[in-house]
C-alpha cells in the first residue's frame, strides 16, 4: 500500500463525481414525484419475479430481433461483471494498493480478468455492430431519431469502446511491466507487444494514464448518464417492478369520476356543503391528463426508463398503416415536457410558474392520440414495461370530459347512445328491420 497525493486527488474526484451524480438524480427523482399519487406495492412477490425476469434476466430483449437482442444481452453483461474490476480500481485508488484482489484470489484471479477481457472485446464487437445498425444500414425504426436522440446513442457506444479499450491497454502495458502483480491475460497479452520497446519508467506512466483514462471515463459516464436516454440502466429496475400486474386490456376507473359518481348516486350528499371548520375547500380534480403534473409517477418514471428502442413504434398497428402515432414519440414527449417543467421549477424557487404550455397540443397532438387504437402492442412489445397506452388514455380522458372535445366520430358514438341507447344512428324499435332485408 502506498498512499500518496494521487490517491487524496482521486478522492477528491471520486467525491465530486458522486456529489454531481446525485444532484442530478434528485432532480430526476423530484420531477417523477410531481406526478399524482399511485399506489403499485401489491403483490410483491410477483413483483420481484417479474423484476428479476425481465429487468435483471432480460427475457424480453431476446424476443424477435435475435441479433440486436444477442448483443444487447452481452452490453449488459459486460456493464454488470467488468463492475467488478471497476470495485477493484476503485479501492485501490483509494488506499493506494495495487490488484488488491490478485493476491488472495490467487488463480482465480487470472481466470475472472481474461473472463472480463474476453467480455471487454463482445462489448466492443457489439458496440461497432449497433453503430453500423444507426448510421450506415439504419435500421428502419432508428430512422426518425435526430438531433439529440440519434447522437445521445452514438455517444453512449463511443463511450463503451473508448472505456473497454482503455481496459485492455491498461492490461498490455502491465503485461510488460517487471514488478506486474498478475497477468499477463488472454486478450491483453496478445496485445502487449505493442509496448514491448518502452522503458520501465514510460510504462509506469503509460499504466497511469490508461488506468486514470478507464476510471475517469467511468466517472464520467456515470454523470452522463442523467442527460442521456441510458438513464434506463438504473431505472429499468424499478420501472419493471412497479409495472402493471392486471391484464393488458383491463382499463382502471379513474377516482375522480367515481367520486362524482357516489356524489351524485347518495341521496343524503349535500354537493354544495361547506368544507368542517378549519379545512380549505379541495379544488375540484382535472378529469384525465392535460398535462404532466395530471399523470401518475409511474407514468412519469416509464418517461425516464424509455430505452428509445423503438420496439413499441415498431409493433404499433397505428403507425405502421402510416398514422401520426409513435408510442416511443409520446413517451420521449413525455420526458422533454417533464424536464421542461422541473428547470421552470428551479429556476422559480422551487415554484412551477405557468408557462403557457401543456403537453397535450405543445408536444402531444390530438391526432397523435387518436390514432392509438388501444391494441397493447406497445406495452407488450417494450423490454422495460413502459405503458404508453396509459398516458394515451388519460389524455384522452381530459379532452373527452374536460374540453368535449372527442373525435366525430366518437362523438357520433356517443350521441347514440345517448339519444338511442345503442351506437347506430336508429332507434330501438327499428332494430330488427334488417330480418326484412330478403
Amino acid at each position: 500500500m502506498h498512499f500518496g497525493i494521487q490517491n487524496i486527488i482521486f478522492i477528491v474526484v471520486l467525491i465530486a463525481a458522486f456529489a454531481l451524480f446525485g444532484r442530478s438524480f434528485s432532480k430526476i427523482w423530484r420531477n417523477i414525484k410531481l406526478g399524482r399519487d399511485k399506489n403499485r406495492s401489491d403483490r410483491p412477490s410477483e413483483r420481484w419475479a417479474l423484476m428479476t425476469r425481465v429487468a435483471f434476466g432480460q427475457s424480453k430483449m431476446v424476443k424477435r430481433r435475435a441479433v440486436a437482442g444477442f448483443f444487447h444481452v452481452v452490453i449488459y453483461a459486460g456493464f454488470l461483471l467488468i463492475n467488478i474490476e471497476v470495485a477493484e480500481i476503485l479501492i485501490d485508488g483509494i488506499f493506494g494498493t495495487h490488484r488488491l484482489f490478485a493476491e488472495p484470489l490467487g488463480g482465480l484471479y487470472d481466470v475472472a480478468i481474461n473472463f472480463f477481457e474476453i467480455l471487454a472485446v463482445l462489448v466492443i464487437i457489439a458496440c461497432l455492430v449497433f453503430l453500423y445498425r444507426r448510421n450506415v444500414s439504419v435500421v428502419p425504426r432508428f430512422k426518425d431519431l435526430t438531433g439529440w436522440a440519434k447522437k445521445d446513442g452514438n455517444n453512449i457506444l463511443i463511450i463503451e469502446l473508448v472505456l473497454m479499450t482503455a481496459l485492455l491497454l491498461l492490461g498490455a502495458v502491465e503485461a510488460n511491466l517487471p514488478d506486474a502483480k498478475a497477468g499477463p491475460w488472454l486478450v491483453s497479452g496478445m496485445l502487449a507487444p505493442m509496448f514491448s520497446g518502452f522503458s520501465v519508467e514510460s510504462l509506469h506512466i503509460m499504466e497511469r494514464v490508461f488506468w486514470w483514462a478507464h476510471i475517469l471515463g467511468i466517472l464520467a459516464f456515470l454523470n452522463y448518464l442523467p442527460y442521456s436516454k441510458h438513464f434506463h440502466i438504473i431505472l429499468a429496475f424499478p420501472n419493471v417492478w412497479y409495472s402493471k400486474l392486471e391484464p393488458k386490456g383491463q382499463f382502471t376507473n379513474m377516482e375522480s369520476v367515481k367520486k362524482e359518481v357516489e356524489l351524485m348516486m347518495d341521496p343524503n350528499a349535500d354537493p354544495f356543503a361547506a368544507p368542517p371548520e378549519g379545512a380549505e375547500a379541495a379544488a375540484p380534480e382535472r378529469f384525465g391528463a392535460k398535462d404532466v403534473m395530471d399523470l401518475d409517477w409511474v407514468q412519469l418514471m416509464n418517461s425516464y426508463a424509455c430505452t428509445e428502442c423503438g420496439r413499441c413504434t415498431d409493433s404499433c398497428p397505428a403507425n405502421i398503416t402510416g398514422k401520426k402515432l409513435s408510442p416511443r414519440k409520446i413517451m420521449m414527449d413525455t420526458r422533454d415536457r417533464l424536464e421542461e417543467v422541473g428547470k421552470n421549477i428551479d429556476a422559480n424557487n422551487g415554484e412551477f410558474k405557468e408557462d403557457g404550455k401543456t403537453l397535450i397540443d405543445d408536444y402531444i397532438s390530438r391526432e397523435e392520440l387518436w390514432a392509438c387504437t388501444t391494441c397493447n402492442a406497445c406495452t407488450v412489445a417494450c423490454p422495460v414495461n413502459i405503458d404508453p397506452l396509459s398516458i394515451i388514455m388519460d389524455m384522452r380522458r381530459y379532452l373527452v370530459m374536460e374540453e368535449s372535445a372527442a373525435n366525430q366520430a366518437l362523438n357520433g358514438m356517443m350521441s347514440n347512445v345517448e339519444n338511442n341507447g345503442a351506437p347506430w344512428a336508429y332507434p330501438a324499435a327499428d332494430r330488427g328491420n334488417w330480418i326484412n332485408e330478403a
